[in-house]
């Protein structure tokens, strides 16, 4: 019997030119979009708005739906924000670091595939 796909909200947080990204502790850990599982009890946008708070401390009051991805058996709702240059992201939880790139300072960076492959659908 084949795995379940799994339903995550993933966040495109944008500030200026820039799109916020995080990662984890671990020393291999990729740059990532916020966001992650949504809960039994709870809608994607209030899972991605929930995780974005969780891991970045942001805390947006607009949240715009983009598109709904399947990618490596993870069904991606994928939500847009943008949020001021007064409000400082900052890495929380399980986030060891979170920084913003511009689209073109993503080529030298160790990105996720499923990452790549979702900004360039919006391109």
């Amino acid at each position: 019997m084949a795995k379940p796909i799994k339903q995550r909200a993933t966040i495109i947080c944008r500030q200026d030119e820039k799109i916020l990204f995080v990662r984890k502790a671990k020393h291999t850990a990729k740059w990532n979009l916020p966001g992650g599982k949504v809960e039994a009890d709870e809608t994607p946008a209030q899972a991605a708005l929930r995780e974005l708070s969780e891991e970045t401390g942001l805390a947006p009051t607009m949240l715009g739906y983009v598109t709904l991805r399947e990618l490596a058996r993870t069904r991606h709702h994928v939500f847009e924000t943008v949020v001021d240059t007064t409000q400082q992201a900052q890495p929380l939880n399980e986030i060891a670091d979170c920084r913003w790139f511009s689209v073109q300072e993503l080529a030298g960076q160790n990105v996720t595939k499923a990452v790549l492959a979702l900004l360039a659908d919006q391109a």
